[in-house]
């Protein structure tokens, strides 16, 4: 049997009641009874939450290790209570006493339920309604004294089954109510591997770093510090049989179009990378001076010290003249390579800027390539030299990229012209992006040039026959890249089987990859993928803004998908200080402000999982926001007539009783409105005290 010591006098309990999921572990503090009650539920600071995880095909075994401190002057004792996946096995799992062993036992579901409840009704917190009807590991805590803290660590092994060729693994860690004070690190390792080439891996709950050393493996990490995490950590993953995985995701609601996710990832088994064309257009006019341009010189030395073998690239450097720093497309040997790191080390900033210039001359060294073919243009200003109306720069621009290179545009700092980089970058089928002043450039660049360093298609063309898609993002398709993996939010119309056709080509050759899915009429199971498509959504209605103008249609558009999925905008600029009905806020012009509109839709637009806005909850779909201290369903409007239950009444736990599935929302606060079936309930301070078997009968049918 494994063992795993613990620093703390335990005595042990275990109990599984093989319901739903799960949620994070935590210590239910008990203070002494002869200390006064705190203001608020006692509880003990998370210090550290540390999880790695082994995922072998569909076994996983994951690692917890926690630390708690008592940061409160009285001492507290108290359970530790760590909620299981349905059918998880506690790896022997064994507590040390004096330096024995002290081994686990089951206490029934119903005793659990107890535990939770219990704890509401002596402290008015709600948090632990969410763990109602969870498999849990339960132990006790003996008394913690004021500043010291105890660590513990669990181990639990459960078996994954996929869902369409997809694995779903989900681990709790929605520490936010349960820690007095913000964590000082969090972190998830995750080492996955499979007996054949890995497809999508994906999270749509945290933005992770995804490595794959191997076609069969990778490592997923996640970490952050000094925070209070608000939702559980998700990780799919799948297996490709062919070079080019294919994996969809939906979420469908019956009598309604549904939403899909396709992730298309390159496995890297068809050998090396496509040789590529890629011309570094840099700005060294006399705003770059300073930090700007020292970042920007060792972002160019890092693309220029990583082409591949094979590449080609050209050096630009301009103010209000265009520097050709090489002899047009140069062979990436060590020796030119070394040249052009010589020469990009000379370059200093001053001068106009001949933004027109710098772009024709790149087009123009690529106008012959047959190969993939990129321009990264960085800009921290307007065009002052040269050609400088903004139609005429796009026009002339986009008429001299004969071969269909594409062009990505970083804006810096808030004084450059984000219409007409969006512009640039939309025509030649490339992106805008825009980096703060307080960002680290060399950063951002290096970051981006590591996503398209080894181009494995290009041109890529989608066709679904057996069901409508329509209103996707990107728009577009962009190239595929080794190392990445490309995601297509969307909609779809229709159901039952379909054909996913993919077409791309590489090195002059089309390339054809085909799925056999289902598009299922009802489907919850990946219930971001709303909020996920409205995100895009948004992002490109912003960029539609900046490139066309402010109308009301648009701007009302953003307005509704932001209040409906609780994204935060420029027009909704916290989304719930503002009137979520009105216009945009009085203190927002975007003719004033186009960088801020650009960068917002520049982040939207290319979200791989949903926005993370404070003041906004996600649960199983459903959208809430806390307007004026209380939880509102996005749906509901003021004015709606609501069904009043009073908090902690006999009627809170007749609903409780009778629709267990709304435990979660109830886990929100003591005040509450959301809807059941054709009814909103509002939960607070006023309200019915008892339902009558009447009025739970008319829930129980609407529900």
């Amino acid at each position: 049997m494994q063992s795993f010591r613990f620093p703390l006098g335990v005595g042990v309990a275990l109990f599984l009641t093989g319901l739903l999921a799960f949620s994070d572990g935590i210590i239910i503090p008990t203070p002494p009874p002869d200390v006064p009650p705190p203001s608020q539920a006692p509880w003990l600071t998370i210090v550290y939450h540390r999880v790695t995880v082994r995922i072998e095909g569909g076994v996983v075994i994951t690692h917890v290790d926690q630390e708690f401190r008592n940061d409160h002057p009285f001492p507290v004792e108290g359970t530790y209570v760590f909620p299981l996946p349905p059918g998880a096995v506690v790896q022997g799992f064994v507590l040390w006493v004096d330096g024995q062993p002290v081994e686990g036992e089951v206490l029934p579901a119903d005793q659990a339920r107890e535990l939770y409840l219990e704890y509401l009704r002596r402290n008015r917190d709600p948090a632990l309604l969410e763990y109602v009807g969870r498999d849990t590991f339960q132990a006790r805590v003996f008394p913690i004294p004021a500043g010291g803290s105890r660590r513990i660590e669990l181990e639990y092994a459960e078996l994954l089954t996929p869902e369409g060729g997809v694995y779903r693994y989900r681990y709790p860690l929605n520490t936010e109510r349960f820690s007095y004070r913000p964590l000082a690190e969090v972190r998830i390792e995750v080492e996955l591997a499979g007996p054949v080439p890995l497809g999508a891996v994906y999270s749509p709950s945290h933005k992770v770093t995804v490595l794959r050393p191997e076609p069969t493996r990778a490592t997923v990490s996640y970490s952050q510090a000094d925070v209070l995490p608000d939702r559980d950590f998700f990780l799919y993953y799948s297996f490709a049989e062919e070079a080019v995985g294919m994996t969809l995701l939906t979420y469908a609601l019956k009598g309604e179009d549904g939403w899909f996710l396709l992730l298309v990832t390159p496995t890297q088994t068809r050998g090396t990378p496509i040789p590529k064309d890629i011309v570094l257009v840099l700005d060294k006019s006399g705003s770059m001076e300073g930090e700007k341009i020292e970042q920007a010189k060792a972002a160019a030395q890092y693309i220029l010290q990583h082409l591949g073998e094979e590449d080609r690239f050209g050096l630009i450097a301009f103010n209000e003249k265009v520097d050709r720093l090489t002899e047009g497309l140069a062979e990436a040997t060590p020796d030119r390579i070394s040249a052009a790191v010589a020469e990009v080390e000379k370059i200093y900033a001053d001068g106009w800027t001949d933004i027109h210039g710098a772009l024709l001359a790149a087009m123009d060294w690529l106008s012959s390539s047959q190969r993939p073919k990129y321009v990264i243009f960085l800009t921290d200003g307007l065009p002052t030299a040269g050609e400088t109306d903004t139609g005429s720069i796009v026009r002339d621009v986009t008429g001299a990229n004969v071969a269909g290179a594409r062009l990505f545009a970083f804006g810096v700092g808030y004084d450059v012209d984000p219409q007409l980089l969006d512009l640039l970058a939309k025509e030649n089928r490339g992106t805008a992006s825009y980096v703060a002043p307080q960002e680290g450039l060399e950063g951002v660049l290096t970051s981006f040039y590591a996503k398209i360093a080894q181009p494995a298609l290009t041109e890529l063309s989608l066709d679904v026959q057996g069901v409508t898609l329509y209103d996707h993002y990107p728009r577009e398709l962009p190239d595929l890249f080794y190392g990445g993996q490309l995601t297509l939010v969307g909609r779809f119309r229709g159901g039952g089987a379909a054909t996913i056709t993919l077409a791309g080509r590489r090195q002059g050759t089309q390339e054809v990859y085909t799925l056999q899915v289902e598009f299922p009429d009802q489907a919850q199971g990946a219930d971001f993928l709303p909020r996920l498509w409205a995100s895009r959504k948004v992002g490109y209605l912003l960029k539609r803004i900046v490139m066309e103008g402010e109308s009301e249609e648009l701007v009302q558009q953003i307005i509704e998908l932001a209040t409906r999925y609780g994204i935060a905008t420029p027009y909704t600029s916290f989304l719930v200080e503002e009137d979520l009905a009105g216009a945009p806020p009085a203190n927002f012009n975007i003719a004033a402000q186009p960088v801020v509109a650009a960068r917002s839709a520049q982040q939207l637009a290319a979200a791989e999982a949903p926005q993370e806005t404070g003041g906004v909850k996600e649960i199983t779909g459903r959208v809430f926001l806390l307007i004026d201290g209380v939880w509102q369903e996005s749906t509901y409007r003021e004015g709606t007539e609501t069904l009043g239950i009073q908090y902690l009444s006999d009627a809170y736990f007749q609903l409780l009783s009778e629709l267990p599935e709304v435990a979660p929302i109830l886990a929100l606060g003591e005040e509450v409105v959301f809807r059941v079936g054709e009814t909103f309930v509002h939960v607070g301070p006023a309200g019915l005290t008892e339902l009558s078997p009447e009025q739970l009968a008319a829930l129980r049918v609407e529900e």
